[in-house]
């Protein structure tokens, strides 16, 4: 049998994360042992010359490598919407069963998507060296930034729903090859937020704890300009999610705006999002 190896450098840091994953794959294997829900298998782990080995199934490419081949490389175009509609069940299925265990995944990105297999499109979700369960004393440091929700970034209680907001910037990203809401600070991610999918509601800026960060008393967003170290103004760019995904169809618009709303209390759950009409909309069936 083919497995995979990591070796985990020789540092308390990576160690300690690392020993917290391997707890965590153990606890959600031992709750799915039929392997349904699409979360990386974890098959034994041990100590060699002062480092941690873990053993665990051998996957293929991660999304965000397979998609720059795939477009690199000029070939017919993977990320079909019956593929990306089948995908999504997948990451929704693994997360409406993380979330049954009290877990947050935390770290949602197409680099922790794994291919199992190409042709029957078949992809599995790791890395949950950042979960947290939603009772842990949460760390307000949480999510790779261009996948990280609002609440997370102005400070606000979060839950499981941040797994929900990152799963909706995949599925754009994978549409078009580009990251949706690209940025180089959280306060230009914001911007791009503001402008893409409309304004953050009063009543969430008024209770952030770090919105003081990026907005005025009076909720103007703004940046300290690195080079002048001067306060400037973000005036976002106003668009639209149907401008940044002119290859997906309504259907998928309709679906990506649902997982990207701003408020985390009207953001779907994983099995709310799981009943939207465009996971059952009859495509062509996918061919190897």
């Amino acid at each position: 049998m083919d497995v995979c190896v990591k070796i985990i450098k020789n540092n308390k840091d990576f160690f300690d994360q690392s020993l917290d994953e391997i707890k965590l794959l153990k606890y959600v294997n031992k709750h799915d042992p039929a392997d349904k829900y699409h979360l990386l298998r974890l098959y034994d782990y041990f100590y060699y010359r002062e480092h941690l080995l873990i053993v665990c199934e051998l996957l293929k490419a991660n999304l965000y490598e397979f998609h720059k081949f795939n477009r690199e490389s000029g070939g017919e175009v993977y990320f079909t919407m019956p593929r990306l509609q089948s995908i999504t069940i997948q990451c929704l299925e693994a997360l409406q069963f993380l979330h049954g265990l009290g877990l947050i995944h935390c770290d949602l990105k197409p680099e922790n998507i794994l291919v199992k297999s190409y042709s029957r499109c078949e992809v599995k979700v790791i890395d949950l060296g950042s979960s947290c369960f939603e009772t842990d004393h949460l760390c307000s440091y949480v999510q790779s930034r261009s996948y990280r929700a609002p609440e997370v970034i102005l400070g606000l209680p979060y839950d499981k729903k941040i797994d929900i907001w990152s799963l909706g910037c995949i599925l754009a990203e994978l549409c078009t090859g580009n990251v949706l809401f690209q940025n180089d600070s959280p306060a230009t991610l914001l911007a791009r937020v503001i402008g893409i999918i409309g304004p953050i509601e009063q009543d969430l800026l008024v209770k952030g704890r770090d919105t003081y960060k990026y907005f005025t008393k009076n909720h103007m967003l703004y940046e300290r300009n690195q080079e002048t170290n001067r306060l400037e103004c973000l005036i976002p760019k106003k668009t639209s999610l149907r401008h940044r995904l002119p290859m997906g169809d309504q259907g998928f618009i309709d679906f990506v705006a649902h997982l990207l709303e701003v408020n985390p209390k009207k953001r779907p759950s994983a099995l709310d999002a799981l009943k939207h009409p465009w996971l059952s909309y009859p495509y062509e069936p996918i061919s190897s």
